[in-house]
């Protein structure tokens, strides 16, 4: 399954085309793509809790993703016919899949990862038994060709192992880019290695099929000195672990560690920490709060087929700027196995939406481990009723929901319980394309504040500054939470130019 959230508060979920038909109906008298009547895709509207059955012309199986600055869906690759194809979703009510007739991937692109850059283009990087990157738009000479990225090629072993790579564009507007066990820094305009990270510690894999998970933490911007960057690496597989379960249905367990490097110190080196359980196929949420939620994912097997046994249950909190032994807080569990094929994403409300699960080719509601075609939500605990005192609300923004690099602006806040010794912030979080574990584009930048002024018993005015420039925050649209004492406001849709 894969699944963004649109600026509107729509999610747009899809999947496969080619197994045949799903258990959704396309409306009556509608266009049936390969004279299949059934959706594979679907737009859900999260505040009324409905959807609405869409239409995809070609198979987007583990294809890739990313908003363009205007919001707009740019979404690319798959299997089959679908593996060269560039699709668009436009966020309105009308809207359906648009796939680019005329403009084609130069090359196939089917696992592969999608960043954001700071000018508005779309990186690919990656896919099966593809060692190049390309760009989107191609609108040039130099966007309408595919380049050889040579870690490509190192990260890949047997098992392959560097599908889905990690991706974390820097505010030096330079790409980390990890695989396997390698990660290095990217200057992706010319085409360079500048930098070769160490390797992370101990044996086991973290890319897809040992499909761990990685954010990159919330960049704070300060006027005195340039954000610290850190990027975090949860779970996998140790080496061997995807042919014993897909070979001998062996299901070793998994990878129990996390590794987290300070990409900007002048000798990075690899943190590594223990997790309260083992994990797989994880999803790691950037939560308002800073901190990271670890949910869904197994303790034992891999990604694929019938890989994977003995789902966890219980999301895990990381605290990140916690004392290291206490840094995971176990959360109380779902009901509901989460394992290949999940998805989470964080809503503008503060919840997480859940859902999917199949580790079939078919759809198989019986057995051990059926396919799930639900959704739920999570509430982290700062959603809980207790907290409604502390819980900002948003009133307005002065620029009119537009934020400018660099500028000065206020934002207007309903509170009833201010508590002046803790200090109050303001969060950008990106709207992440997810699937496979892999949260593209996800990003959190905490803005410098200027200013904390009362206004009236149970009104605030935050002043905060815009963010430095578009490598801290590429362009285009971020939910906008003020923070109050660990307590998230709903937020409020901004678009950053």
């Amino acid at each position: 399954m894969h699944v963004q959230l649109l600026p509107n508060n729509k999610v747009i979920i899809f999947d496969r085309t080619e197994v045949g038909p799903s258990n959704l109906s396309l409306p009556a008298g509608s266009f049936c793509p390969k004279n299949d009547c059934t959706a594979h895709s679907v737009i859900y509207d999260v505040v009324s809790n409905t959807f609405k059955p869409l239409h995809v012309l070609t198979d987007t199986w583990c294809s890739s993703g990313a908003l363009d600055p205007d919001g707009t869906l740019i979404e690319t690759g798959g299997y089959g016919d679908g593996d060269h194809v560039i699709r668009t979703f436009t966020p309105c009510d009308t809207c359906d899949w648009f796939e680019l007739n005329a403009t084609r991937l130069i090359d196939r692109r089917w696992y592969a990862t999608n960043q954001i850059l700071p000018d508005g283009r779309v990186i690919i990087i990656g896919g099966r038994r593809v060692f190049t990157y390309e760009f989107y738009p191609k609108n040039d000479s130099l966007n309408d060709k595919s380049f050889y990225l040579r870690f490509l090629v190192e990260t890949r072993d047997s098992e392959e192992n560097n599908l889905y790579p990690f991706l974390h564009l820097l505010p030096d507007g330079n790409l980390f880019i990890f695989a396997n066990k390698k990660s290095i820094l990217f200057d992706y305009k010319r085409g360079i290695v500048l930098k070769q990270f160490p390797l992370i510690p101990g044996d086991d894999k973290r890319n897809y099929p040992s499909t761990g998970s990685s954010v990159m933490l919330p960049l704070r911007l300060s006027p005195s000195r340039p954000p610290v960057v850190e990027v975090l690496v949860c779970g996998g597989a140790p080496p061997g672990a995807f042919f014993k379960a897909d070979k001998l249905k062996v299901f070793v367990e998994a990878s129990r560690t996390c590794g987290r490097l300070r990409v900007t110190d002048p000798n990075p080196q690899w943190l590594m920490e223990t997790m309260p359980m083992p994990r797989v196929m994880s999803d790691m949420i950037l939560l308002p709060t800073g901190d990271v939620i670890i949910i869904n994912g197994a303790a034992n097997g891999t990604a694929g087929w019938e890989d994977a046994v003995n789902p966890v249950l219980n999301p895990v909190l990381y605290s990140v700027n916690e004392d290291p032994v206490r840094r995971f807080t176990v959360l109380t569990p779902s009901k509901i196995p989460r394992m290949y094929h999940s998805v989470a994403i964080l809503l503008p409300d503060g919840r997480i939406l859940v859902g999917g699960s199949n580790p079939h080719t078919r759809y198989v509601f019986r057995g051990i481990y059926p396919t799930d075609l639900s959704l739920e939500a999570y509430n982290p605990y700062y959603l809980d009723p207790k907290f409604n005192s502390l819980r900002p609300s948003v009133l307005s923004v002065d620029s009119g929901n537009t934020v400018s690099y660099g500028k000065r602006f206020g934002i207007s806040i309903s509170l009833p319980l201010y508590k002046a010794g803790e200090a109050a912030f303001v969060a950008l979080v990106s709207p992440s394309f997810t699937t496979h574990s892999i949260g593209m584009n996800q990003r959190m930048v905490v803005l410098n504040t200027a200013s904390v002024a009362k206004l009236t018993m149970s009104s605030y005015k935050l002043v905060v500054d815009g963010p430095t420039n578009d490598n801290v925050a590429p362009p285009g649209y971020y939910m906008l939470f003020v923070v109050h004492s660990g307590i998230p406001s709903p937020a409020v849709w901004v678009k950053v130019m």
